[in-house]
């Protein structure tokens, strides 16, 4: 039988050695990703803010990884659809999700039975941007009833009862919660008409078979700047920077503590390497702070952040609570 004798030494300058594999063996890993086009899944229809802002950010990851960023549409249910085939796919990096308030703020409060868990199914990359929801009517109905401010379409509304369609980017979203908000506080009726995203519900906003909508302000600022659309108010706390002439709707009609603002951010399957998290989220937050990303967001009414993993989670949690109560207090419900 033969027998090995290995000196203290020895099993020091080996034991150092496989450390230093595995540190070599874990740097690859991390410079190894991406070794091909990342998704960013965008769940709703392509026009709304929240393709807007992952269409923004899309190319400047494309330069800082060296890989190709594409943008995928996957809408449905309130944006439903796309958050769960995010929360189904493997944990590799290659696929995320341009969650939203509606995803993962609101939707596992209206929806009785949702097929993805926003905290358990989903690892937190960083907060994108947040903006105000503003709420706009279609121009032609406003001059035939003389509205201009949002008393005006509340007292419309109120003498026309069951005669004003509501649009939204889909049930569950801020938009469609933003606008039982307002019925709620008001006691008027509005039928609410959900869309596959904002760009569909705007079309017909515009067309004419929709009347009023509380949509994302940078989606709906070309068209009120055209004046293709009509803006009574925005529905946060403060004003907007970019359109400061409107007002709130508290202040447009003494509705005390109205807000309901949206918020967009970037997320990964629950199991994605905490280096590929934090890798993104160093890089969004670069880009969201290059001049060029920051004033064209700040432009169209978006608030720029970039917070690191542990915030974002934080602030969702908030964000469930506020939303919960919101949709018990509204009595909204899914259509």
């Amino acid at each position: 039988m033969l027998r090995f004798l290995f000196t203290r030494r020895q099993l020091t300058l080996g034991a150092a050695a496989a450390s230093l594999l595995l540190a070599g063996a874990a740097v690859h890993a991390q410079s190894a990703w991406p070794q091909k086009p990342v998704k960013i899944v965008v769940p709703f229809a392509p026009g709304g803010t929240t393709d807007i802002l992952a269409r923004a950010l899309a190319p400047e990851l494309s330069k800082a990884f060296g890989q190709q960023f594409v943008v995928e549409n996957r809408a449905g249910a309130g944006g439903n659809v796309g958050a769960e085939a995010v929360s189904k796919s493997a944990p590799d990096g290659y696929t995320i999700l341009m969650g939203t308030v509606g995803t993962h703020g609101i939707n596992r409060a209206l929806y009785p039975k949702l097929a993805y868990d926003p905290f358990k199914d989903f690892t937190a990359i960083t907060l994108v941007a947040s903006v105000p929801n503003v709420m706009i009517v279609n121009v032609d109905k406003a001059k035939a009833l003389n509205i201009n401010t949002v008393s005006d379409f509340i007292k419309a509304a109120k003498t026309r009862p069951g005669q004003f369609n509501m649009a939204s980017s889909g049930n569950g979203t801020s938009i469609h919660l933003a606008g039982e908000l307002f019925k709620s506080q008001t006691g008027i009726f509005m039928a609410h008409i959900p869309y596959r995203g904002s760009r569909p519900a705007l079309l017909d906003m515009m067309g004419g078979s929709m009347d009023v909508m509380f949509d994302n302000l940078p989606s709906a600022l070309p068209l009120i700047k055209s004046g293709k659309l009509k803006a009574l108010a925005v529905t946060s706390a403060q004003r907007s920077g970019a359109i400061p002439e409107l007002p709130t709707i508290e202040e447009a009609a003494g509705l005390k503590g109205f807000d309901a603002s949206s918020w967009f951010g970037l997320m990964a399957p629950a199991g994605t390497p905490v280096d590929i998290i934090n890798r993104v989220q160093q890089e969004v937050a670069k880009s969201l702070n290059t001049p060029a990303i920051k004033e064209k967001m700040l432009a169209q009414g978006a608030i720029p952040s970039g917070n690191t993993p542990a915030q974002f989670l934080t602030f969702i949690e908030s964000e469930h609570k506020k939303w919960a109560q919101v949709v018990k207090v509204s009595g909204a419900k899914v259509d």
